[in-house]
């Protein structure tokens, strides 16, 4: 949902629209929807890094590789904000209520499953933008170091999101997370 209450979609918004959205005092759109989009600029920023990369005998497999990633990640947005506004919805369900805590756990969890998901396909476009950064066109190196620099701090920010949303640190999501955070 954005501020004003209409789904979130956003992809479509301006993008000062959705700055708005992410400034106004509404659960969503938050960390973990920051965190998909921040990752799938960066791999658009590897997609063009790739592209003008044309001595790279495979930049043509890069540029898709990239185009994928950002594909994968950016709906993952909106499937942050709806499973967070999931997760709001559980918590006002009264607290003696039967079946409470189990809603409220499922909520959880599949809270966390989408950051992970963010945080796997950033660790992704880190990989690919670090090999960019090394043997790509020498005019786009700043823009492939700002792709990884950018999904690597977004990895983090969306495993720190799963660590919050699950209280087991040894759910293997938890240690999972952990591991790509350290990774990038």
């Amino acid at each position: 949902m954005t501020a004003t209450g209409s789904p979130a979609d956003y992809l479509a918004r301006p993008l000062a629209g959705f700055l708005d959205d992410v400034a106004a005092p509404a659960p969503t759109p938050g960390g973990g929807a920051v965190s998909a989009l921040v990752v799938g600029l960066a791999a658009g920023l590897a997609a063009m890094a790739a592209g003008f990369s044309r001595d790279l005998a495979d930049a043509g497999s890069l540029v898709t590789a990239a185009e994928v990633l950002r594909a994968r990640v950016t709906p993952l947005a909106a499937a942050d904000a709806a499973a967070y506004t999931a997760v709001l919805v559980t918590a006002t369900i009264p607290k003696d209520a039967p079946g409470r805590q189990e809603a409220v756990r499922r909520a959880l969890s599949h809270a966390a499953d989408v950051p992970l998901e963010v945080a796997e396909v950033g660790a992704a476009v880190v990989r690919l933008a670090e090999r960019l950064e090394r043997l790509g066109n020498r005019n786009l190196r700043g823009d492939a170091a700002t792709a990884r620099l950018l999904a690597a701090a977004a990895v983090k920010s969306a495993a720190t999101l799963v660590e919050l949303n699950l209280s087991n640190p040894d759910d293997a999501r938890v240690v999972r997370a952990r591991a790509l955070a350290a990774e990038v």
